[in-house]
């Protein structure tokens, strides 16, 4: 996430969990689409404890950038949707 413009809508706290979790996405060789689903929509909620503010910032920037990682790394044209099992 650090090469990213938006970076100072968020706090370091926000930057470590976001760059954590992309990782996690690209990287864990055991992730499974569902858990991958799970931890986006927990990293959602963590950011939103924290920065509120920066809500709005992670749902157009961050999450479709998450949600593109998925869909690269499992070969989808759209993830499922409705809720995460």
């Amino acid at each position: 996430m650090t090469n990213d413009d938006n970076c100072s809508d968020f706090d370091a706290r926000c930057e470590l969990m976001l760059d954590v979790t992309c990782r996690t996405l690209e990287e864990d060789p055991e992730l499974k689409l569902c858990e991958g689903l799970r931890l986006i929509d927990a990293t959602r909620k963590a950011v939103s404890r924290i920065a509120p503010e920066s809500t709005a910032v992670f749902d157009s920037e961050v999450l479709p950038r998450m949600r593109c990682i998925l869909m690269t790394r499992f070969g989808l044209s759209e993830l499922p949707s409705g809720p995460i099992n």
